[in-house]
């Protein structure tokens, strides 16, 4: 459950929990200090179940559904503020079966419904380039990126930065991808002052000073998304978000 210290909020969740849910048809589910949800997860073959693939230390897999674009993801609602409540630490560890045919994303985002779509969110305008209709910091990866496919880009926009659409330019590199069948640990530090850093198994790739907004509201989502008529798969370890809480009201 969620520990609230003196002025401290720790949301963690080790998913040894959750039963399975890939024939359902529910529009969410709540995950302890989270949920569930998208509108990929509303299909009867996507969802979350307990993972056979890596199912030490309490695992799950997160399962998009196989239409393009449906999304499946685990978040929370509208709830931090970077001016008021950072500096905020984002941190899952997550797992790939295969780097073909989906869109990740692990971040902050301004834009969070129940059944959301991630192109609500950020777009692929081209092989090279996206859009964000959101303000966010994130961790992205589409295998439509084709110069980068299995690369992880650190996407921001909303901030006193220029936001980068050309996925060139915030690029982490080739030591930053994903394994195939291995585990990475994604770390997200964001400042009161907007400044973000992105880290990938304790190593920092990325710093970005004011690129988030230090006043807009913000969800933390974790999502899958098809790019084709296959089904996404991400196993999922674990989550956690810490932050400091806004006295303010």
């Amino acid at each position: 459950m969620a520990e609230s210290g003196p002025g401290k909020i720790r949301l963690f969740n080790e998913f040894t929990g959750v039963t399975s849910l890939l024939a359902d048809t529910v529009d969410v589910f709540p995950l302890q200090d989270f949920y569930a949800g998208g509108e990929g997860f509303e299909d009867s073959d996507a969802g979350l179940a307990p993972s056979t693939a890596a199912p030490l230390s309490g695992a799950v897999s997160l399962v998009g559904a196989d239409t393009d674009a449906d999304t499946s993801f685990i978040g929370t609602h509208l709830f931090l503020d970077v001016g008021l409540m950072g500096t905020l630490v984002l941190e899952a560890r997550v797992q790939l079966p295969d780097l073909d045919t989906k869109e990740i994303f692990f971040g902050l985002t301004s834009i969070l419904s129940i059944d959301e779509q991630l192109e609500d969110i950020i777009i692929n305008a081209s092989a090279t380039a996206v859009t964000m209709p959101a303000e966010l910091c994130a961790f992205y990866l589409s295998d439509e990126l084709t110069a980068s496919a299995t690369e992880w880009h650190g996407m921001y926009n909303g901030g006193s930065a220029a936001a980068s659409t050309t996925v060139a330019d915030v690029n982490l590199g080739s030591a930053s991808g994903p394994t195939a069948g291995e585990w990475q640990q994604l770390r997200i530090e964001v400042d009161t002052n907007g400044t973000v850093r992105w880290y990938v198994d304790t190593v920092l790739l990325q710093t970005v000073v004011g690129a988030v907004s230090t006043t807009t509201n913000f969800a933390v989502m974790l999502a899958c998304a098809a790019n084709t008529t296959e089904l996404v798969i991400m196993e999922v370890d674990y989550l956690k978000v810490k932050a400091n809480r806004d006295w303010t009201v």
